[in-house]
């Protein structure tokens, strides 16, 4: 494996060789050979469905591997669960915390340890927890309540639990997802402290300018398969997604300027209750209007997606007014909505989004079933009754056209939408709600957890309807993104509009700290910009 070299930095801590994982009518990993090193960050990059996820899981114990052999330090292993993985110094913190909200930090890291027996000794727990964080640079209270935290505290505790177990490798899959830019910018300093240390850390991410900024190596896969290993100094964003997609992919979103037209969408002070009965959103007022795109800067969490739904009828109103084209629609139905030309391209594709045992070809017709030429009236004694049946043949050849115009993959109508990849999903239902001709476009998290292709196809097709006279509404974790399509942004937080800007007015240390909620606009100045 390497003889050692001083402080052993760059010797080869985990070696994967040859791996093959099958799932059926496809070959996740083929053949795929991977080091893992001593004191350094490599990243894993990736299209949706290319194999790196799998490849990790086979690492952590979650996945065994049909062939290939893992070493861990010279020696050959097998990890049948995530505890074997753990033992020999793998920890993984996923892209959704695992962590157990209505406990305490210190419960959180201590458990499943017999470190500190049947009935552990919290103190003392505590007390070790304060040393480990304090030595990678984190303030946290491990008296804390998990739901008291921030996303990057909770984050921090993640790290934490494998720290607490010695691990020599971690795995962070998409890190920054949830981060604002100083959470973001706390973990890349982390993530140099445990590298300093001799920790090897694997960096999953779709965002290849933070690839950039915190890799020393970076290894991609493209279906199944490595195609490019490069140092970073060898590396460039365009050469990254070029590698990822097999083409040419442009990162820079053409937005040709646009004059605004009139005030399509009006909101009046707006409060929504959450799921926990408390309001998420408090007294939130704002315009958009017809050609233009107004972003949502926010941490997940802060209301941004109690209103989403409010807007489109999918929760209730409890104060406030919703003004659409000049009409009050603050209790109108998802009908009413949808036949005005109101449409949501959801964050949760498969609740709110698609039926997943529904046809690619149904689900693309789902709010005008009722039209022709998907359904035709049927004749029966009583013509009141308005009874339709479906016309299949009418539904496929739409289907047709809409799957080539989307480049929605595989290209076959009958196709089971619950098959489809995240970003082939996706454009059904950007599909589905921009074809009907959408006035106000309300697009949640349009490109969470896609690749770099289909974030790219999402985006133009945004920027396309906004340029033919939409209004956007954009909710995104992801800043650089609001950043990028929008005409005008406002930041949330806990339910308030806490900033309302252009881009290029603030920096991004200031927006972080609005995100944050260590900073606020004057309640005048967010209001200039909706006049």
């Amino acid at each position: 494996m390497g003889e050692e070299n001083g402080d052993g930095k760059g010797d080869v801590i985990v070696l994967m060789k040859g791996i093959v994982k099958r799932f059926p009518g496809v070959v996740a990993n083929d053949h795929i050979d991977l080091e893992i090193r001593r004191g350094e960050v490599l990243a894993l990059l990736g299209e949706n469905g290319a194999g790196k996820t799998t490849l990790m899981n086979i690492l952590y114990g979650l996945y065994q591997p049909d062939e290939g052999e893992i070493y861990v330090e010279g020696k050959r292993v097998r990890f049948r669960s995530p505890r074997d993985a753990i033992a020999h110094g793998i920890g993984m913190v996923h892209q959704h915390f695992t962590l157990v909200e209505d406990m305490t930090v210190v419960e959180n890291v201590i458990l499943g340890l017999r470190k500190y027996g049947t009935f552990p000794d919290l103190k003392k727990a505590a007390e070790d927890i304060t040393e480990v964080a304090k030595g990678v640079g984190f303030k946290i209270n491990p008296w804390a309540y998990i739901w008291q935290l921030s996303a990057g505290e909770k984050q921090k505790v993640e790290i934490l639990k494998a720290l607490f177990r010695k691990v020599k490798v971690l795995i962070l899959d998409e890190p920054t997802s949830v981060l604002t830019p100083q959470d973001t910018k706390e973990l890349f300093a982390t993530i140099r402290k445990l590298v300093a240390r001799g920790l090897g850390v694997v960096f999953i991410s779709h965002k290849l300018n933070e690839v950039m900024e915190i890799a020393d190596r970076i290894v991609v896969l493209r279906r199944g398969k490595v195609v490019g290993r490069l140092m970073r100094e060898q590396a460039n964003p365009r050469l990254l997604a070029k590698l990822m997609v097999g083409r040419e992919v442009f990162l820079e979103i053409h937005k040709p300027p646009r004059e605004p037209g009139r005030v399509l969408l009006e909101v009046h002070g707006l409060k929504v209750m959450g799921d926990k009965g408390l309001l998420a959103v408090k007294g939130v007022s704002f315009r958009i209007r017809e050609g233009e795109i107004v972003g949502v800067a926010a941490v997940a969490g802060n209301g941004q997606k109690e209103l989403a739904e409010a807007l489109y009828g999918l929760r209730k109103v409890e104060e406030g007014r919703i003004i659409y084209e000049g009409e009050d629609i603050t209790k109108a139905p998802i009908s009413e909505r949808i036949r005005r030309g109101i449409a949501l391209i959801p964050e949760e594709r498969l609740v709110y989004g698609a039926l997943p045992t529904f046809t690619v070809a149904e689900n693309l017709i789902l709010e005008e079933v009722d039209k022709e030429p998907f359904s035709v009236p049927v004749p029966v004694l009583t013509p009141a009754l308005g009874m339709r049946a479906l016309n299949r043949e009418g539904i496929i050849n739409y289907a047709k056209k809409v799957i080539a115009k989307y480049r929605i993959y595989p290209p076959y109508p009958e196709y089971p939408a619950g098959k489809l990849s995240g970003g082939n999903l996706q454009k059904v239902m950007v599909a589905r709600e921009l074809e009907r001709g959408s006035k106000l476009i309300i697009a949640e998290e349009p490109t969470a957890g896609l690749d770099v292709a289909a974030t790219e196809f999402v985006r133009e097709t945004l920027v396309k309807a906004r340029t033919e006279g939409s209004g956007v509404l954009l909710i995104s974790s992801d800043l650089s993104e609001v950043l990028s399509l929008s005409d005008k942004v406002m930041v949330m937080y806990e339910g308030e509009i806490v900033g309302a800007f252009r881009p290029g007015e603030l920096s991004i240390e200031e927006i972080g700290l609005m995100m944050a909620g260590a900073k606020r606009m004057p309640e005048e100045e967010v209001a200039k910009i909706w006049q």
